[in-house]
């Protein structure tokens, strides 16, 4: 497959987005009584557009996705590096409005320059009795950003040349008594992606055709 351009990259993102089919992976059936929320998981172009590598040949190397860390004194999963998004009040018009509202508190971005291309399947979370709607977004226009200091500690964007990387990629494995659990994860930009947002992007990737062969025996442990 050709390196895709910024215009090809968002064609596929709203080829998926149209399908809103779920991403495999492992979890459970969603629970119409669960608690819902939504996350946006926003592509863009790179402010400066690297040189393609050859070790990345099929990747769309001059995008970026973007992501938080989560403040550390939250109760449910403290300093974790997630997309941003949260709960659905009764007042959002749906999954979409409320995956770019809570981006717009959490991050400071201007949604004007937001491009919502569309939601995928919802995904039942067992650890947190949740129900997650992955929104797809184009970042026409960027803007600056600033962390609100109380869910977000930190926001960043993340180039998906990293992301697709093989050198980056690792399988986290977190034992608890006698049961292991294993997932990908991403180690960027000194720190590690791991747990749901890892498995939306690891399974993103494939669905988009832009993910590289990777050794899942490069295992770390869980960063608790």
């Amino acid at each position: 497959m050709s390196e895709p351009t910024p215009t090809g990259a968002r064609a596929q993102l709203l080829a998926l987005a149209r399908d809103n089919r779920a991403l495999p992976i492992p979890g459970r059936s969603p629970d119409p009584s669960a608690r819902r929320s939504a996350v946006l998981v926003l592509f863009g172009v790179l402010d400066t557009v690297p040189a393609a590598t050859p070790a990345t040949p099929n990747v769309a190397a001059d995008l970026d996705v973007l992501l938080t860390r989560r403040s550390p004194d939250l109760t449910h999963h403290p300093g974790q590096i997630a997309f941003p998004g949260g709960g659905i009040d009764d007042d959002d018009g749906g999954p979409e409005d409320a995956a770019v509202r809570e981006a717009v508190e959490e991050t400071g971005l201007d949604p004007a320059g937001v491009e919502v291309l569309g939601r995928l399947g919802d995904l039942g979370l067992p650890v947190s009795d949740n129900v997650v709607t992955p929104v797809l977004a184009w970042w026409a226009t960027p803007s600056p950003l600033v962390p609100d200091g109380t869910e977000t500690a930190e926001v960043f964007r993340v180039p998906v040349a990293d992301l697709v990387d093989p050198g980056n990629r690792r399988t986290t494995a977190i034992t608890r008594g006698s049961e292991t659990w294993r997932g990908p994860a991403f180690e960027v930009a000194d720190r590690v992606v791991w747990g749901f947002t890892a498995m939306v992007l690891d399974a993103l990737l494939d669905a988009l055709g832009w993910s590289e062969p990777w050794d899942r025996r490069r295992e770390i442990p869980v960063p608790l």
